[in-house]
Order: structure tokens, then C-alpha cells, then sequence
């Protein structure tokens, strides 16, 4: 985990504070070094022998990472005191080859692609969780495509749904918000190789042919130099944000029906300090926390995209941090999410005692849409209000008051007017859209 453990553990998972931890980044900056050696060596830019002593010697356990942090303040990047050390290593044993380490690459080169590589490890951490969300939703969507619910707008009971489409719409929102940060994801998953200012000069015409097999050496995309053009970190940054969003927007809603007012959802959670009844929403509350921080976080990455020139003072320097708090808060809230819905229980029964106990009163739409072909807008509108008002006052149902109406008795058929409550007649497209919700990602 992190090295403040106890601020964020709530943060990040373990698996993902290890993917950006402090060997991590030293094994990705390893990696680009080694394999920029070899394929140097390869082209004839530098000697087979200075490849082998580089490889030889870049071996994480002889790097002190403490060093490196510390020196990094007085350079404002890990990567001038992580490639010094890496020099006395090679020209400990061989110094003729200390001369070709890094050649013609700058601090900035080893950075973005060492950030390639980590965002690339990273993934597949995601990736899983992810995975096991989705298919929780799907599982729950299916199951409870026939449990009927209310429908709430604006906090109040609207039209009946079913649950099952609450759930599809769920994963809808999960399975289009990732497909954003895996377009990201893809879109940052290039080499960076551009040399002082960009131009790769010291490497004359071979530049090109280099970055290419840099690129394949580290199973990453070739790219031309993108020193200050930071739209993919700022993409990365931007669809993690909105990924967590949408988990903070199903957590919101399990958090609220779990209210012991509604009831119509149940999981597994943490209990008070003081109150042994209590079984608080607790993944929900990781999520909601992550959710919040995010926005914070997403800004930061869209400031990085103002920077000058061919390189900047401050704004890429800024980018690992902010890259690695989205993606670790993110996996934070997918992690968090993908366990919440794994354990929730759904209880149909509540949800159709709170259907029940709006008295009918959620069906006025219906009785005001058959109506108003028969005897018009307004007359429709005063039978509905009168209906409204008297089960109100008296304590009835709205479709008891409505069937007890003349004037409603004469606009429709008995059939219609006997039916008029019940909420498995009022779905609409309620199934046919959950279909299409769970559809919409494969077809994509």
C-alpha cells in the first residue's frame, strides 16, 4: 500500500498502490533505458558491448529510491538522478559503455514512457474489476427484470419501473464511461522519444527508425514527439474522472435504497462505533468519497494541457502525481463498487409495499392519458385532481376513487377503469429498454 498507509487506504487498493509504487516506476524507468540501449545497439547507434553492461546493470535491488526522491527536488524530475545512478552502475563495471547510457534521449523521454508503461500495468487491475461489476449488474438485470419498483424524480415517487432496468441502466453507465478510459488508455499507450527539443539530433536520420523500435521493444505504439502536447495524459485523467462519477451515481443511488425508510435494497457494510444496529453503506461510502475527490483531481490534469514551448516549467512535472491519484482513487471506487454489488440484496417485496403506498396516487398520468382522447385536456385534467383530492381526504386509493367517478365511469370502458392501478399494465418499454441498455456494450 501507500507509504501513508492510514490517510490512503481509502484511496487506492493494494494491487493498484503497488502498480505505481516506488519499484514500479523504477522497474518502468529500467525498462525503457534497457530497451533503448538494445535497440540502439541493434541499429549500430552505440556498441552491442554498451547494451549488454547497461542491461547488466540496470537491476532494481542496487537503486536506492530514497536517493533518487531526495535528489529529484533539486533536478524537479526522478529521471536526472534515477539515470546518474544508473551511470555509476554501468561505469563501475565497465566505464567505456558508461558513455551510452541514455543516449540521445532526455529526462522527459524515460518519464512519459516509463508513465506509458505503469498506465499500461495498470489496466489490467482495472480491467478485472471492472469485469466483475458488469457482470454483477448484468446478473442482477436479468434476475429482476419483472420486479417492479417506483420510479423516483426529484425524490419523489414518479411512474412504476422495474428494477432490473435501474440495474441495466447501471451498467449501462458503468460499460460507456469505460470504454471512455479504455480509448484513453489506448490513446496513451505510445512511446515518448523526442531528445532535447524534440528533434532527436544527436541521433542524425535514424531517429525515426529508433522510436519505432523502441516502441516494439516495449510493447507500446510508436508516436511522433509529444512533449507539450499532453491530450492523452489529460484524456487519461478526464475519462477516469467520469468513470468514477458514474460509480458515484450507482452508489448514490444503493445508498439510498438502503435508507431504512425504503428498505429496498440490503449489503453487506461496516458497523458504528456506537450504535451496534447500524450496518452502514460502507463500499457505497468509498465510492461516494472517491466520486467526490475526483473532480479535484481531473482539473489538475486539464491545467496540464497550458505548456510552453517545446518543454515545459511545472506542467508535466506535475503529471505523475495526478495520473496515479486518478487511476488509484479510481480502481479505489471500481473495487469498492464491483464488492457492494456483488453482496447486495434485493427485496421486491418492500418495493412493491412502497409502490402500494402512494394509494395509486403515481397513476394519475395514466388515467389523465386515457382520458384526454375522450373528453379533452382539461375535463381530463379536473376528473384526475378530483380523484387526487378525494383519496387524499378520505384515506382510499387513487384507482378506487377514480373507478367511483360517473364522469370517469362514462369516459372508460370498465376494463380499462379496473386496471387502472395495476403497475405491470404501466411499464411502457421498461423491458424492451432493458434489453437495449444490456445490448448497447456489445454492440459497440
Amino acid at each position: 500500500m501507500s507509504a501513508h498507509r492510514l490517510i490512503d487506504g481509502l484511496a487506492t487498493t493494494e494491487a493498484l498502490s503497488g502498480a505505481f509504487s516506488d519499484s514500479a516506476v523504477l522497474q518502468a524507468m529500467i525498462d525503457v533505458e534497457v530497451a533503448l540501449a538494445r535497440v540502439q545497439a541493434r541499429t549500430g547507434v552505440i556498441p552491442r558491448s554498451a547494451a549488454d553492461a547497461i542491461a547488466d546493470a540496470a537491476r532494481i535491488d542496487a537503486l536506492d529510491a530514497e536517493a533518487i526522491a531526495r535528489d529529484a527536488r533539486g533536478t524537479a524530475t526522478v529521471v536526472i538522478p534515477f539515470v546518474a545512478a544508473l551511470i555509476d552502475r554501468v561505469r563501475a563495471t565497465d566505464p567505456a559503455s558508461a558513455a551510452y547510457v541514455h543516449w540521445g534521449a532526455t529526462s522527459q523521454d524515460v518519464a512519459d514512457t516509463a508513465l506509458a508503461l505503469l498506465l499500461e500495468r495498470a489496466r489490467s487491475l482495472l480491467a478485472g474489476d471492472h469485469l466483475r461489476l458488469v457482470s454483477a449488474l448484468r446478473r442482477l438485470s436479468d434476475i429482476h427484470a419483472g420486479t417492479i419498483m417506483l420510479g423516483r424524480t426529484l425524490m419523489q415517487p414518479a411512474t412504476p419501473i422495474t428494477f432490473g432496468l435501474k440495474a441495466a441502466v447501471w451498467h449501462s453507465t458503468a460499460c460507456n464511461a469505460w470504454a471512455r478510459v479504455e480509448r484513453a488508455l489506448d490513446s496513451a499507450a505510445v512511446v515518448q522519444f523526442g531528445g532535447a527539443a524534440g528533434t532527436l539530433a544527436p541521433l542524425g536520420n535514424a531517429g525515426p527508425e529508433i522510436a519505432h523500435a523502441l516502441a516494439r521493444e516495449l510493447g507500446l505504439r510508436p508516436a511522433l514527439p509529444w512533449h507539450t502536447d499532453r491530450a492523452r495524459i489529460a484524456a487519461v485523467v478526464a475519462a477516469a474522472g467520469i468513470y468514477t462519477g458514474g460509480l458515484g451515481k450507482i452508489a448514490r443511488d444503493v445508498t439510498l435504497l438502503m435508507q431504512a425508510e425504503v428498505g429496498e435494497l440490503s449489503a453487506a457494510g461496516g458497523g458504528s462505533s456506537t450504535m451496534p444496529h447500524k450496518q452502514n453503506p460502507s463500499g457505497c461510502a468509498i465510492v461516494l468519497a472517491a466520486a467526490t475527490r475526483m473532480p479535484g483531481i481531473v482539473a489538475a490534469g486539464l491545467a496540464g494541457l497550458v505548456q510552453e514551448h517545446e518543454r515545459a516549467a511545472g506542467g508535466w512535472q506535475a503529471e505523475w502525481a495526478t495520473v496515479s491519484h486518478a487511476v488509484e482513487t479510481t480502481g479505489a471506487a471500481l473495487a469498492a463498487m464491483a464488492d457492494t454489488v456483488h453482496g447486495l440484496k434485493v427485496r421486491p417485496e418492500r418495493m412493491r409495499a412502497n409502490l402500494d403506498a402512494t394509494n395509486g396516487a403515481i397513476f394519475a398520468e395514466r388515467a389523465a392519458f386515457l382520458l384526454r382522447p375522450v373528453v379533452g385536456r382539461d375535463a381530463a385534467q379536473a376528473i384526475v385532481d378530483k380523484a387526487l383530492t378525494s383519496s387524499r381526504e378520505a384515506g382510499g386509493t387513487f384507482g378506487d376513487a377514480l373507478r367511483e367517478d360517473p364522469d370517469a365511469a362514462r369516459a372508460l370502458p370498465p376494463a380499462a377503469l379496473e386496471r387502472i392501478d395495476a403497475p405491470e399494465d404501466y411499464l411502457g418499454s421498461a423491458e424492451a429498454f432493458r434489453r437495449d441498455l444490456l445490448a448497447e456494450p456489445r454492440r459497440a
